[in-house]
């Protein structure tokens, strides 16, 4: 029998912590301040706004600058001249090549009071995105597109390590499920119950930013300060909306929910402000990709890591998710996801996995029976038999007490 594939090195894997990469303004006024950027990467800067600072005697040697704008051109080129590599923004692109942060609900629809779902951010993103190739965008294009992947890398990165420092791989939970769940139906409601209990034990839910289930699970996790009769209401307001196709309408109501029901007990907004360990309470996290950008943006999330790549994305939710996983009914994309996820646990790639919770018990063992070839391939992991992490349920706080378990 050949032998099982041992997991990359731990160090391939994990996200690493980069002091040297300067991604706001006050870093970098500190580290100016003693007259030297050299060997550091700046990233994503506005260094044109007032006060715009003074580098004519700073040693840049080395120094990367990557998507910083200049007050002019003179300014950049002097800085290569002194020894530094300069990558500026590209023009003519929507979004910014080195984000310095992950995005917000507001940042997404930005536009829509203005012009409607046409005139969002997150729309006209995607406009760009399909009238440059799409999947297989020319060679600015997909310069631009992995500048700006890898800018929201290290932004999720920054944005989680506080969290996973205080409550651990495992507080991460993952929710999956159909995207066309409509909102309103028993599903929805499932999730976003479970989305709520979860939030309010300290997990994180992190999805992938879609409608459906998704959206549901991030609504739990923004409404979990306030009681389940608000979350009921909430949900029930939305149900008004229910088809993310009317992409107006369904997007109207979003913010209508989002504007009534902010946050309780004195959290702040999800804006920059927003605390790394309040957000897990006023949303959770968010991993959508434009790929599927034709599906209104999930406003619900207290974070948004909205990437280009789909296959960067899926990988990146999953990696997350080491608290567990939830598998809400949904189809091909929620069963690619299943054993996508089982490849993780089974050879232990990111170390060790939660229970996987799946929602229905008829729809899994009858309607698409994913168990019965599940339990056995778990088994046979060669970290033991894992199997005993699969539990299949129609009931809210059995899930919940599967997930919850998990955390010592």
């Amino acid at each position: 029998m050949a032998l099982v594939p041992t997991p990359p090195p731990a160090d391939v894997i994990e996200p690493h912590t980069a002091p040297d990469e300067i991604e706001t303004r006050a870093a970098f006024d500190r580290r100016l301040s003693t007259g030297s950027l050299a060997g550091l990467t700046v990233q994503g800067l506005r260094l044109d706004l007032s006060p715009v600072p003074d580098l004519t005697g700073t040693d840049v040697a080395g120094t990367l600058f990557v998507g910083c704008r200049f007050a002019d051109r003179e300014v950049g080129a002097d800085l290569v001249r002194r020894g530094a590599n300069v990558v500026p923004p590209f023009s003519g692109l929507p979004y910014p090549t080195q984000p310095s942060h992950l995005y917000t609900p507001e940042e997404l629809a930005a536009g829509f009071a203005e012009g409607g779902f046409a005139g969002m951010y997150d729309t006209r993103v995607y406009e760009h995105f399909r009238a440059h190739g799409g999947a297989l965008p020319d060679v600015k294009e997909a310069l631009g597109q992995r500048l700006h992947d890898h800018g929201v890398d290290n932004a999720l990165a920054d944005a989680t390590r506080a969290w996973l420092a205080t409550h651990g791989p495992q507080s991460v939970v993952g929710v999956m499920g159909g995207h066309a769940v409509p909102r309103g139906s028993g599903p929805y409601r499932m999730a976003a119950t479970l989305g709520w209990e979860l939030a309010r034990a300290d997990r994180l839910i992190v999805t992938g930013g879609g409608p459906g289930v998704m959206e549901a699970a991030n609504l739990g996790a923004y409404l979990a300060s306030h009681p389940v009769e608000d979350l009921a209401a909430a949900i029930d307001l939305l149900a008004t909306a229910p088809d993310f196709t009317d992409h107006d309408r369904y997007t109207a109501v979003a913010l209508e929910v989002r504007q009534r029901y902010a946050p309780a007990h004195g959290l702040p907004r999800a804006r920059g402000e927003l605390s790394s360990l309040d957000w897990a309470r006023t949303g959770g996290l968010a991993i959508p990709t434009w790929l599927y950008g034709h599906e209104p943006a999930n406003l619900f999330a207290g974070k948004i890591a909205k990437y280009f790549s789909n296959a960067i994305r899926e990988d990146t939710i999953l990696r997350l998710a080491r608290g567990g996983i939830v598998f809400a009914p949904g189809r091909a994309g929620t069963v690619q996801e299943v054993f996508q996820a089982a490849t993780k646990t089974y050879y232990g790639t990111d170390g060790a996995s939660g229970a996987y919770v799946f929602l229905n018990r008829d729809y899994w063992t009858r309607e698409l029976p994913v168990e019965a070839l599940l339990r056995p391939l778990l088994a046979a992991s060669p970290f033991g038999d894992l199997s005993g992490t699969v539990y299949l349920t129609d009931d809210v706080a059995e899930a919940a007490r599967a997930l919850i378990g998990g955390v010592g």
